[in-house]
């Protein structure tokens, strides 16, 4: 553990934007899946409101420099190439 209080606040620091990071993308992984689940179940209406959920989770992600930008738009790609498979 570090004994100066400047490296003391920085270590609390990243503690809370481990933690903070760690919720955000875990939201992203669970929309990205019940997007995956409404593909499979062929229902447009789901799959439409779970691909702009999970395209919302992305954004908020690159807003908050937890992913990087290229990151959610290959994500996002990948999300519109399903659905227009669909």
């Amino acid at each position: 553990m570090a004994n100066i209080k400047s490296a003391m606040k920085r270590a609390q620091i990243a503690e809370v934007r481990t933690l903070r990071n760690k919720i955000v993308k875990t939201g992203i992984k669970t929309s990205m899946k019940k997007f995956d689940a409404a593909i499979e179940s062929k229902d447009t209406d789901t799959a439409l409101a779970a691909f702009k959920l999970a395209v919302k989770k992305l954004d908020s992600a690159v807003t908050k420099g937890v992913i990087h930008k290229n990151s959610a738009a290959r994500k996002k790609s990948t999300l519109a190439r399903k659905f227009n498979a669909m």
